[in-house]
């Protein structure tokens, strides 16, 4: 059969990521003796989404050689050791593999006799083990774990604990385990990948265990260890994880893939002949959001699309199964639509027509108001906070400026992390002063527009970073001060930053302050374009590709039908995107020039690419501009304004304006917990009031108890038939809907801004009443105070006024109770510079400066060190739960390496670097 390419760890977690896939599963390169990538070539339909740029594969590469430093390896070993509660071991070796299995078996014997006689633990990296059940199969490719641990392994007889040093050496543990330089988001790597990376872990540790040539005494540990960046320097540190759920899963898909060798109809590989008509045979579980990671999904993609079926339309658009019998009347010509969500009804109804759909809802946003600043960011792939360039335009009184754009010679440095803050700083220092014209008015609320998610956080990640840097300076200083050395958490030599200059400060405190309200609904210190044009518009095509402004804008401003086929291949065909990361062909591009000295191609592509997300940022705020303004604008700007007020409070006394929302204490924390609810309450509310399509959605769904559609039966007297149980003798209804028209809406209603709650007039509300027509055909006399234009027939969605706490006396008014800002340790309105040095003990809680509690801190850690508490004297070693991002002096970092090959990247997907 020839060389057996198993495809290694990666190959077998892609699987797991794929699984419900027949094709995906069937295609494996163990059985098709080729990769997906050029199995896709072969049959005509080549990877056009699953690849990975150049320089993300060497950023892959650049960290797993920092795994290797010497550096790091007694630390990853030490940490991995004290994390799982072994004993601190005598010494630390480091051992190489070489990527072959002759030299990785010689290893672990030498590192299980360290073990068991001298007690040393041993750092193996590039291992190579025979994949489970391969074991001797001639040209079967290994699996290649990036590292393991050997440590000796205590008796635990007669009860003695496996940390006891007392205890005798029994034999030695293998710890398992891999590295990936997963980005960290918000100072956090997401769950999905963490899961992926020790799905990896366990193949290794199942693949040890069933090895032949393990050293006898030597067993594999139930845990395992995955090496990760802890800061943006590329510097790994060790997360270990009970094994036993991955152990199991990835062997299901192990001996799911030797039952498909093994199978006696089939013979592997596939004929080169026999290759198409074979992977057309195969049934395909196709999803345009998850599969794009496969290399097959273009061929896949070509097969729904030429697909006759009714159904595929919908499989095509990324409608889930158990949705698709209830709008398949819209795509097979019998119009009948069952209760499917009506928001969802309209993307296929906009796809069939070629037009966008409206949601019926007014503007509530503020782009293009003053006191905005539009940003663009170019991400650099080859650092998790690198920027090639940023692209900012501020809309003061006199109207949007010019955009202005900056490119970065060199991205993953810090420096452009700070020169990034500068520049949104002097931004937001100008919106500032024009939103405070005197100290007699309340200042108005400042907002970042941006074209995606990534975009704010990338943002937030590099404030995140600089506040770590600061804190950290502040503390050092303190050391400094005091004559003591200054330190990192590991005791290494620390290099003191200069402090943050005021713009930086100010950029950096205002996007963790939107940190730190990520889970309030209602707040938007960063404004995602795409969700404005999303409550205004509906576009057709498929649901993931609604992820693009690029795309939306031109479904928004669509005056003739359009083929969302062609724009849905144009988009993916664009050399440029909107928001911050590249296309991979222009994050190659730009890679390969950007290091080039003098030459002016780096800046030039960095600036074509900005210009591109300038121009759609301005295409979607001008097919915003025409739309008529909601009463409920001045609610959402309210509610803003007044949590930038304490905000401002915070900046102006540096009093907890630097931490994230991952460093708050305990206690602010759950006082969140109630604030997120009425949060959450409120900003549902607003959205039964000011959006058709989510009004319907939520008296659609069986669950909802607050909302309900009515039918008028009677105009005179006025009677309804509510289409809900809940609703009943003595409910106090208010309408909400008439057809299209909100209520809220109308020229008749009134809005007044209280102090706790808003409170809207001149709406239709008023109690149901039963009575012996009751009895017979389920309806209700309703006599509201103010009587709605409605005839017989006339479909409604009314409320019951209990959701809002009730109505009021006068009988038409109703009010959204207001929920409080977020001013847990923030500095009251009567706080001022110097009241914490005078009453330390009042003002604790609220105004006590960062420089305050970092110097007090300081001497807290001092103290802690000289009593051997610390690393590294501490054991097992203390986790630095902070991970700043500040390096020891002289440690390696993941600075540009030119002597990384990164022809490699050639073959391999997202699925194979995760």
């Amino acid at each position: 059969m020839g060389n057996l390419a198993t495809g290694g760890g990666s190959s077998a977690v892609a699987a797991s990521a794929h699984a419900g896939c027949e094709r995906f599963r069937r295609t494996d390169p163990m059985l098709t003796g080729k990769s997906r990538r050029l199995l896709a070539a072969d049959l005509g339909h080549p990877d056009i989404s699953a690849g990975i740029p150049e320089a993300r594969f060497m950023r892959a590469m650049i960290f797993e050689r920092l795994v290797r430093d010497e550096k790091f390896v007694s630390e990853l070993l030490t940490t991995t050791v004290g994390a799982l509660n072994l004993t601190r071991p005598i010494g630390v070796r480091r051992a190489d593999g070489k990527v072959t299995e002759g030299a990785t078996a010689l290893a672990l014997s030498q590192a299980h006799l360290k073990a068991v006689h001298q007690g040393e633990a041993t750092m193996i990296t590039g291992l190579a083990v025979p994949y489970p059940g391969l074991d001797g199969t001639v040209g079967a490719t290994p699996v290649k774990p990036d590292f393991a641990v050997v440590a000796p392994r205590r008796s635990t007889d007669g009860g003695a604990a496996e940390a006891d040093p007392e205890a005798a050496i029994a034999g030695s543990w293998l710890v398992m385990g891999d590295a990936k330089d997963y980005e960290r988001v918000r100072s956090r790597i997401d769950d999905p990948r963490m899961l992926k990376g020790f799905l990896q872990v366990a193949l290794g540790a199942e693949a040890a265990l069933a090895w032949a040539s393990l050293p006898d005494g030597m067993q594999v540990h139930r845990w395992g260890a995955l090496a990760v960046p802890r800061n943006s320097f590329l510097q790994p540190v060790a997360v270990v994880e009970n094994l036993d759920d991955h152990r199991i899963e990835v062997m299901e898909r192990a001996r799911e893939r030797a039952g498909l060798l093994a199978d006696p109809e089939m013979v592997w590989p596939v004929a080169p002949d026999d290759v198409a008509s074979f992977v057309e045979h195969l049934e395909l579980t196709f999803d345009p959001g998850s599969c794009v990671s496969c290399s097959l999904f273009n061929f896949c993609r070509s097969e729904v699309r030429a697909s006759t079926e009714p159904v595929s339309r919908l499989v095509e658009l990324g409608i889930r199964p158990e949705q698709r019998p209830a709008l398949l009347g819209l795509v097979d010509g019998s119009g009948e639509v069952k209760d499917a969500p009506e928001s969802l009804a309209a993307t296929v109804l906009a796809t069939v027509d070629g037009l966008p759909g409206s949601t019926g809802q007014l503007r509530t946003d503020p782009v293009g108001l003053p006191g905005t600043i539009s940003v663009v960011l170019a991400k650099s792939d080859a650092a998790a906070l690198g920027v090639h360039g940023v692209g900012l335009q501020r809309v003061g009184a006199d109207g949007a400026e010019p955009w202005a754009f900056e490119v970065f010679e060199n991205p993953q440095a810090p420096a452009t992390r700070l020169g990034v803050m500068s520049l949104l700083g002097e931004a937001l220092d100008e919106a500032l002063s024009e939103a405070s014209p005197s100290e007699s008015e309340e200042p108005g609320p400042v907002h970042l527009v941006l074209p995606d998610s990534q975009t704010g956080d990338l943002l937030v990640s590099i404030a995140d970073s600089l506040a770590g840097v600061e804190i950290s300076r502040l503390r050092w200083e303190r050391d400094l001060e005091q004559g003591r050395k200054a330190l990192t958490w590991g005791g290494d030599p620390a290099t003191v930053p200069d402090p943050l200059t005021p713009h930086q400060r100010l950029a950096v405190s205002f996007l963790l302050e939107q940190d730190r309200s990520r889970a309030m609904t209602l707040r938007w210190p960063l404004i995602d374009v795409r969700a404005v044009l999303k409550k205004h518009f509906v576009a057709g095509g498929p649901l993931v590709d609604h992820g693009r402004l690029d795309y939306l804008v031109t479904w928004a401003a669509a005056d003739k039908p359009l083929s969302h086929r062609e724009i849905s291949d144009a988009v993916t065909a664009s050399p440029h995107t909107p928001g911050a990361r590249l296309t991979n062909d222009q994050s190659d591009a730009i890679h390969k020039v950007a290091r080039r000295a003098g030459d002016t191609a780096y800046a030039e592509l960095v600036n074509e690419e900005l210009t591109y997300k300038a121009e759609v940022m301005d295409a979607a705020a001008a097919v915003l501009e025409p739309l008529d303004v909601s009463v409920l604008r001045p609610v959402h700007l309210a509610l803003e304004g007044d949590a930038q007020r304490v905000w401002r409070r915070r900046r102006d006394l540096h009093a907890s304006d630097l931490v994230r929302f991952g460093r708050v204490p305990w206690f602010w924390r759950n006082n969140q917990v109630d604030a997120i609810d009425h949060d959450t309450k409120c900003a549902a509310q607003l959205q039964a009031l000011g959006n058709a399509h989510v009004l319907r959605d939520l008296a659609l769904n069986a669950g909802t108890r607050e909302v309900a559609f009515a039918v008028v039966e009677s105009v005179t007297p006025l009677r309804l038939k509510v289409q809900s149980r809940r609703f009943g003798d003595g409910t106090t209804i208010a309408m909400l809907q008439n057809g299209d028209e909100l209520a809220v809406e109308s020229s008749d209603t009134t809005l007044k801004v209280q102090k706790g709650s808003f409170k809207f007039g001149g709406l239709s509300a008023g109690v149901l009443e039963s009575d012996e027509q009751t009895d017979g055909d389920g309806t209700f006399g309703w006599l509201p105070k103010v009587v709605p234009d409605v005839e017989v027939g006339s479909r409604l969605v009314v409320a019951d006024m209990a959701w809002f706490g009730g109505g009021f006396k006068s009988g038409h008014e109703l009010g959204v109770p207001r929920p409080g800002s977020d001013t847990t340790n923030a500095p009251k309105a009567e706080c001022h510079d110097g009241a914490y040095a005078a009453t330390p003990d009042e003002h604790r809680w609220c105004c006590r400066s960062h420089e305050d509690a970092e110097a007090e801190y300081s001497d807290l850690l001092a103290e802690r060190r000289e009593r051997g508490e610390l690393n590294p004297q501490a054991w097992p070693p203390l986790l630095d739960f902070d991970q700043f991002d500040t390096a020891a002096e002289g440690t390696p970092t993941g600075d540009h390496d030119e002597s990384v090959a990164v022809s490699a990247a050639a073959h391999l997907t997202a699925d194979d670097l995760d």
